[in-house]
């Protein structure tokens, strides 16, 4: 066993020991080492970017705008986005906004102030509830968290995430504030601690090595052998786009990634590829049984150049694979109680508020309870 040598590790007491015998493992791990899924699932979203400011310049990334230039969605307009998903069939409203974003940008954390708010989770805690009462599970999405911004949100939302990345110094992660993977392991950790279920995943093309996916990915697994508490595992390359100069990573070096990453976790983790952004008809044989949530009303607001596909063409990924095709709530079923419709034994990974709204007789509720039994 070694320790690890990630950045930020020690500053946030996230102790991550890799076992060298597994690294060297997964190094060696080869598409024809897994074998192909037996479905593919994907949950109907629709994405609520609550706003595009952030903390952080990465430069692969085109979410984020300049302070000056980002602005909050109003509840007025959160609820309208919801209320249209809900109406399209949708189960989950994914929350997305920058790290921290009232912390640099003083015209975000005026405009909380003059809603009533002292913070943007407390915000975000206001339209997850407006989730809720259009009939939408919340997935909050909102970077870096210290335990007590998430447990102020954690009840009102189906489940959580955040990208790792990498556990590697990167140069993408540049600029005035550098993101540190060990606040993103820390956020994880507080996933965990709280019972939260979560996301998280892995970019790849962003200047790690290969070395460097394969202890990300061990890092990943650690976390959820401690708590039980991720339930996907996305694995996504960069795509070009107007800041970013990276070339997307090759088909050969996505199959051997997604291979790694089924051969390192646990087999009730699922492991994502976004089907806007990935091969997907060349990785379905690598291990991957999942694409993620895909929104019939809304674009991909982390990534506006690549559209969704429609529902018609990811049946036409599952028909080419050869697997059936199954729709799925935010939070999977092993978290949630049998009497929603799940596989767990309590109700220890889900909330009331939550558990109550796949429960109940409404509307909403009906369509959740038929996307578990489907």
């Amino acid at each position: 066993m070694a320790g690890a040598d990630i950045p930020g590790a020690d500053e946030y007491d996230v102790a991550i020991t890799f076992d060298e015998t597994e690294v060297r493992r997964l190094l060696s791990v080869e598409p024809a080492d897994v074998d192909a899924a037996d479905e593919l699932t994907f949950a109907k979203n629709v994405f609520v970017p609550l706003t595009t400011a952030c903390r952080y310049t990465c430069t692969y990334c085109t979410y984020f705008d300049a302070p000056g230039e980002a602005s909050l969605l109003s509840p007025e307009e959160v609820r309208d986005i919801v209320r249209t998903g809900a109406d399209a069939g949708c189960t989950e409203a994914l929350f997305t906004f920058g790290d921290d974003p009232d912390d640099r940008y003083d015209r975000i954390h005026d405009q909380l102030a003059e809603w009533g708010h002292d913070s943007i989770h407390t915000y975000l805690r206001e339209v997850c509830e407006i989730a809720l009462e259009e009939g939408l599970l919340p997935h909050s999405n909102p970077g870096d968290q210290t335990r007590e911004q998430m447990e102020l949100v954690a009840d009102v939302n189906a489940s959580m995430g955040v990208m790792l990345e990498t556990t590697a110094d990167v140069d993408a992660h540049a600029g005035p504030r550098v993101k540190n993977p060990g606040q993103r392991l820390n956020t994880i950790r507080n996933a965990g601690e709280l019972g939260v279920p979560f996301t998280t995943g892995i970019l790849v093309g962003i200047g790690e090595d290969w070395r460097d996916r394969a202890e990300s990915l061990l890092a990943i697994r650690e976390m959820h052998e401690r708590y039980g508490h991720v339930q996907e595992v996305i694995v996504q390359n960069v795509v070009p786009n107007e800041r970013s100069s990276y070339e997307r990573p090759s088909v050969e070096t996505m199959r051997r990634v997604v291979a790694m990453a089924r051969a390192c976790l646990p087999e009730t983790v699922s492991v994502q590829v976004p089907p806007n952004l990935s091969p997907t008809r060349d990785l379905l044989d690598c291990g991957v049984d999942d694409l993620g949530g895909v929104s019939p009303v809304t674009d991909d607001h982390i990534n506006p150049d690549y559209e969704w596909p429609a529902l018609r063409e990811l049946e036409d990924i599952a028909d080419e694979a050869g697997v059936p095709l199954r729709e799925r709530l935010p939070v999977y079923r092993r978290y949630l109680p049998a009497a929603s419709g799940g596989e767990a034994e309590d109700d220890e990974w889900v909330s009331d508020t939550i558990r109550r709204a796949i429960e109940t007789g409404d509307a909403a509720g009906k369509r959740y309870r038929a996307t578990l039994s489907d």
